[in-house]
């Protein structure tokens, strides 16, 4: 039965693998050498200027405030969906009481479950177009109409939620923690429902509250789930050119705005790359932003390691 496995085995990994090779490692190969060069992007010609683009990189304002804003993008994006999507996971599969005294989830959880998951099948450019409706700086936006109704805005000074350097960053942690919940909230509710409903009613008879049982139960048995969605929603912070280079300018010129408060690492890089030409310095950025997502993404796997609990 062993005889001739291995050829076998390399037989059927042979085309995916140089598919990977080709696609993906030659791609990012390519681009490491191009940051060492000064490519313009419109011809073949360029020069070695080695680690020069490095250097200038971390003498770039304008890169280095795009960093912090990934930073942040990258704390409260996780921290808020995770969070959102766990309780509301937690509220229709374990959050009621069934008529014989056991755990069920709310009334009408199977409406909500479907509700929730809306946002996921829009596409972020149907959001863009969505949320900038109601992002509006005047009356007509859908936030500033409600506030004018509720008092809290004073009418003919609508606030500037994608023009305030105070506020655009949280519009935009807002848009992506509204698309996202409903994902991660099916995806948890799927490893909710393999919890044995005994564990649950045990905890229940010996007294324990909804906050006692989803914090000694429901959140340990969801760790590797809890793990993954904070990987994903890392790298969808890393990223954020779509929403960014949509809501807050022009599109010819990529977003960041007002006066570079939403920049993010991708928009910076497809600005110098498609307008100011500076191709090579722009695959520098893409290096960075390489080496900088797989550091978090292994420093995370890392500090929420834990021993897998069985049941």
């Amino acid at each position: 039965m062993r005889k001739g496995q291995y050829q076998f085995v390399a037989g059927f990994l042979f085309v995916p693998v140089a598919l990977y090779l080709v696609f993906v490692i030659w791609p990012y190969i390519q681009t490491f050498g191009y940051s060492l060069t000064d490519w313009k992007g419109q011809s073949q010609e360029f020069s070695f200027v080695g680690l020069d683009n490095y250097v200038a990189l971390f003498k770039d304002d304008i890169f280095l405030r795009a960093i912090w804003h990934n930073i942040l993008f990258l704390v409260f994006i996780p921290v808020l969906t995770i969070l959102l999507a766990l309780f509301f996971a937690f509220m229709v599969n374990a959050g009621g009481r069934s008529r014989a005294g056991g755990v069920s989830g709310v009334t009408g959880a199977g409406f909500y479950k479907i509700v929730y998951f809306f946002p996921q099948v829009l596409s972020l450019a149907i959001l863009s177009v969505l949320f900038g409706a109601v992002y509006r700086s005047d009356t007509g936006g859908m936030l500033n109409g409600l506030l004018e109704k509720l008092g809290l805005v004073d009418a003919g000074k609508p606030v500037e939620w994608l023009n305030e350097p105070n506020f655009v960053l949280w519009a935009l942690i807002a848009v992506v923690v509204w698309h996202g919940v409903g994902f991660y909230l099916v995806l948890f509710s799927a490893a909710m429902q393999s919890i044995p409903r005994d564990i649950y009613e045990a905890a229940l008879i010996d007294g324990a509250g909804r906050a006692q049982s989803f914090f000694k139960i429901t959140l340990p048995l969801l760790w590797d789930s809890v793990q993954t969605a904070w990987v994903y929603l890392g790298i969808v912070a890393m990223d954020m050119f779509i929403l960014v280079s949509t809501m807050t300018g022009p599109g010819g010129e990529f977003g960041g705005g007002p006066d570079h408060a939403s920049e993010t690492m991708s928009t910076v890089l497809m600005r110098n790359f498609l307008i100011y030409g500076k191709s090579g310095y722009a695959c520098a950025m893409g290096v960075i932003m390489l080496l900088l997502t797989l550091i978090l993404s292994a420093v995370t796997l890392r500090a929420s390691r834990r021993e897998r609990i069985e049941f």
